[in-house]
């Protein structure tokens, strides 16, 4: 199987990672020993880690996301991830370049929770200011 075949399957499995490997073999055009041979090397060369839960659509719009852009002290920049990586709201964590040192994706099952979560943070030692976003919509999600 070439190489852009292999990205062909990552984002199959991107899509569904529960589809059956005939599936997969039969929109890739390969046996399904194929497939589940080159899911094996791409887990065992460390491409494929693991594999995630995706929620459904009428879940998710009940919930409120926002970016939150962080500038942090420079001293107290791995307090301030191991503090955010402590709370299940926060869904990722970039470092980024630019007037900001961090994005935080967050998400809360209300307007008032997204409240008291981005009081939370803005407080957190070594959180020296903060910018929120909220989504108002998704256009594009991979």
């Amino acid at each position: 199987m070439p190489k852009n075949t292999d990205q062909e399957l990552i984002a199959l499995l991107r899509e569904n990672a529960r589809a059956p490997t005939a599936e997969l073999a039969r929109r890739l055009g390969v046996s399904r020993t194929t497939v589940q041979s080159r899911i094996e090397r791409l887990e065992a060369r460390g491409v494929i880690t693991g594999y995630g839960v995706r929620l459904s659509p009428d879940y998710e719009k009940g919930l409120v996301r926002a970016h939150v852009l962080l500038t942090v002290t420079p001293k107290l920049s791995d307090k301030v991830v191991r503090d955010l990586r402590a709370k299940p709201a926060v869904r990722a964590l970039h470092s980024v370049s630019g007037s900001f040192d961090m994005i935080v994706v967050v998400e809360s099952p209300s307007i008032s929770d997204l409240d008291t979560l981005l009081d939370e943070i803005g407080a957190m030692e070594g959180v020296e200011r903060t910018l929120s976003s909220i989504i108002l919509s998704t256009r594009i999600e991979r």
